[in-house]
């Protein structure tokens, strides 16, 4: 099922995406919230009249880096031994088709398309053998990354968390497996980074493994798997959209921040 958030009439509300042709889908509206018991309405609107929105809220969002191997050798980095783990705030959450704002404090915004993972349920310790019981779906992000501040400050907060800087969506695929899908990227139409889910080199549930180990994860947390090679700039003016399979395309817009 594709479950998305959006607003309608001032309203914000969650639904189930049906249909197969883009401009032919609707939502059935969702009464109550997906990740409790839940049952679907009837009510359906076009999907053309709503916003869609940023598919969760998560309290955080975790993100693990170097987590292919020719993306981190592209950066002059070593392949990391044990899951790298960072954080984006909740704020540097967008949705579909919302605007990325380039930061002041940059001089070198760059793209990473990733996998996330929406979580279901709060856990912690979470066993290898239950990892899939945690897992709400899965979304498309791209975690965009202030390149130059990432290498001045070492330490990547603004360099990764700034306002902005994690679209998520279109909406969550809670029936997929992710275990071998393509990841795609493009800028203005043109192809920029191309590889496979199979190619990650920590799975999904070594990454759910590792950070439980520390932490309390909740219901609607986002967990960001890596990207594939070819990650780079983006300049004021550029469509930047993620395209992964089994998913959807999320797309954004880059702006100068006002």
């Amino acid at each position: 099922m594709r479950i998305a958030r959006f607003s309608i009439d001032g309203n914000v509300a969650f639904g189930a995406v049906e249909g197969d042709k883009p401009d032919e889908l609707v939502l059935d509206i969702i009464k109550g919230i997906p990740f409790t018991e839940h049952e679907l309405s009837g009510t359906k609107v076009p999907l053309s009249k709503v916003r869609l929105l940023p598919p969760v809220l998560p309290s955080k969002v975790v993100a693990f880096g170097r987590n292919y191997a020719e993306h981190a050798r592209e950066l002059g980095n070593e392949v990391p031994d044990a899951p790298f783990a960072f954080f984006k705030p909740s704020t540097s959450v967008v949705g579909p088709g919302d605007d990325i704002r380039y930061p002041s404090f940059s001089e070198d915004l760059h793209h990473e398309a990733e996998l996330a993972v929406v979580i279901g349920r709060m856990c912690r310790e979470v066993p290898r053998e239950r990892v899939k019981d945690v897992i709400f779906g899965y979304t498309c992000a791209n975690d965009i990354t202030a390149r130059d501040v990432q290498k001045r400050e070492k330490q990547w907060a603004r360099a990764k968390g700034f306002d902005s800087a994690c679209p998520l969506g279109p909406w969550v695929e809670t029936d997929l497996d992710p275990s071998d899908l393509t990841i795609q990227l493009t800028v203005n139409g043109q192809q920029r980074q191309l590889g496979r889910t199979s190619e990650m080199i920590h799975s999904i549930e070594d990454l759910i493994v590792n950070i439980t180990e520390a932490m309390t994860l909740l219901p609607g947390d986002v967990i960001l798997t890596g990207t594939p090679a070819g990650v780079g700039p983006l300049a004021v003016g550029d469509e930047v959209s993620v395209s992964i399979e089994g998913i959807g395309t999320l797309t954004n817009k880059v702006v100068k921040r006002g």
